[in-house]
């Protein structure tokens, strides 16, 4: 009995239609935890004189002794007893720069669902309401957006404190696919499905879907599923435009391995725990690999093929290996059999593969059981909305 409640509580898989609909950010009833506004904690960083000391230049109590005589100055101002260092602050010891090595903080991720009437920017000079007022403080670095999206497109938006992982999952030249929820005027014929998918003409070069697939639609609204490798500015809404159709709602559900999470409200974020910012890393180091030519078509980890291959329509929980291969979990016995066996699936039929897909429940679920455990803890910290 117990075993068969356990399971019933696991999150169902996402399904276009509860975007389109609105129901996909429903509040789940399942768990009724209030959520934090603040992230994680991570280890503090070290102390002063306790890496002068690692670094050849004394005891501890010695360089203790110095920073009392003001001896030592970080980032040119007097240091103190206890202080911490970080990543990138300058040390001097009577004037002469003191090198030291200290390991960058890991990368933090957050997913934000995005709404409409939002700028991607920290100062719009026309004051309209922006992201990064509603994201957590970051007391070390600066959170970066991967992408943009403009004012009247919602969805799945990335922020990462780490420049080389934001610049991974941007460049062009990785190619990593992102996937939107198009509503248009008008339902497309078969010559302007032809022409998005082989390329139109736009003012900043030719562009084109790497998919098209129909999403339903009520009257003279039509929705389409359509997958993009690059993010030029209003770049899918241009694309409609040219072939005569009017873009009204545009929300971008994935971008690479991440999917937007079910659950997440508008307005809301949730930090990636560590093993979605592996897979989340690993997956743009394999399309970096791919675009340079120096990893075979299928890649490690369930990567991402460099042709796309046909979306099995796949449906139902999570499998219980993240690195499994194949639906029916049986070794390949050759190449043609492993090509098959790791065709992208559909993130929005099965969570396999993907990032994000079951995230938010997850975590309310650990929320909810950590507070139910009477602990005292505060709960897990990674899931905030904006008030």
């Amino acid at each position: 009995m117990k075993h068969e409640e356990a399971g019933s509580q696991q999150p169902m898989a996402i399904r276009f239609e509860d975007v389109v609909s609105g129901q996909f950010d429903a509040e789940d009833a399942q768990v009724s935890v209030p959520l934090k506004r603040v992230l994680a904690p991570q280890p503090e960083s070290p102390k002063l004189h306790k890496v002068l000391a690692q670094a050849g230049m004394g005891s501890r109590l010695e360089m203790e002794q110095l920073i009392m005589e003001g001896r030592i100055t970080v980032n040119n101002e007097p240091a103190h007893i206890g202080q911490r260092v970080q990543f990138g602050d300058h040390v001097k010891v009577n004037g002469k720069p003191i090198r030291f090595r200290i390991e960058p903080p890991p990368a933090r991720v957050i997913a934000y669902h995005k709404p409409a009437g939002e700028v991607v920017s920290n100062d719009d000079p026309q004051n309209r309401p922006t992201v990064f007022r509603k994201l957590p403080k970051l007391f070390q670095g600066k959170w970066q957006a991967v992408g943009r999206l403009d004012l009247n497109t919602e969805g799945l938006l990335l922020f990462t404190s780490s420049g080389e992982l934001a610049n991974n999952l941007m460049h062009p030249r990785f190619g990593l696919e992102r996937e939107y929820a198009v509503r248009v005027l008008g339902a497309l014929n078969q010559e302007e499905k032809h022409r998005l998918l082989d390329g139109v003409k736009l003012d900043d070069g030719v562009a084109n879907f790497g998919s098209i697939e129909e999403g339903g639609g009520e009257g003279a609204n039509c929705w389409y599923r359509v997958t993009i490798s690059e993010g030029r500015n209003r770049e899918v809404r241009r694309m409609f435009e040219a072939v005569g159709h009017a873009v009204s709602r545009l929300i971008r559900i994935r971008y690479g391995a991440m999917v937007l999470p079910r659950g997440l409200k508008r307005g809301a974020w949730m930090e990636l725990d560590a093993g979605d910012i592996n897979s989340l890393t690993q997956k743009a180091r394999n399309s970096a690999y791919v675009a340079a030519g120096d990893a075979p078509t299928v890649l490690d980890d369930g990567g991402v093929t460099r042709e796309r291959l046909p979306r099995p329509p796949l449906r139902g929980r999570r499998p219980t290996g993240r690195n499994q291969t194949g639906s029916n979990n049986k070794p390949n016995t050759n190449a043609n059999a492993n090509v098959a066996n790791n065709s992208q699936p559909d993130p929005l039929k099965t969570n396999f593969g993907y990032i994000g897909a079951d995230s938010y429940s997850r975590q309310r679920q650990e929320q909810g059981s950590k507070r139910g455990a009477g602990s005292g803890s505060s709960g897990a910290r990674r899931v905030g909305r904006s008030r």
